[in-house]
């Protein structure tokens, strides 16, 4: 608006104002310009930066849910697992064993996360 009405004073052509101010006029209206076009440009780097800055966030934040995901992928059957280990049947052919805690359930939980961890390296998941 500013831009606008100093644009139609500098183009008045000396029927209100003396050359001088005139002058002055134009000078003023070019600045104003100036100003604009420089405000436009930092409005357009700061959306590129604001753009870059919401990427890289948005990376971070799946980084870190392909990490939780692998996570509860190696768990999830562990946590099966123990369920099952954790119900009360009368017959489990382990629980006669006296080492049968130790070395059953141990091992399989163990046997069951190295496969996990190597299927997922395998995948490039890890």
């Amino acid at each position: 608006p500013v831009r606008d009405v100093v644009h139609a004073i500098s183009n008045s052509q000396g029927q209100f104002f003396s050359d001088q101010t005139l002058m002055f006029v134009r000078d003023s209206y070019d600045h104003a310009v100036q100003v604009v076009e420089n405000l436009d440009t930092y409005r357009e780097i700061l959306n590129s930066v604001m753009d870059l800055y919401l990427s890289q966030l948005s990376n971070k934040m799946n980084e870190v849910m392909k990490v939780l995901t692998v996570m509860s992928s190696i768990f999830i059957p562990l946590t099966f697992i123990a369920g099952i280990y954790g119900m009360n049947f009368e017959h489990m052919p382990e629980l006669g064993w006296a080492i049968s805690y130790p070395v059953g359930f141990w091992s399989l939980i163990g046997v069951v996360a190295i496969i996990m961890v190597i299927f997922m390296k395998s995948r490039k998941w890890l």
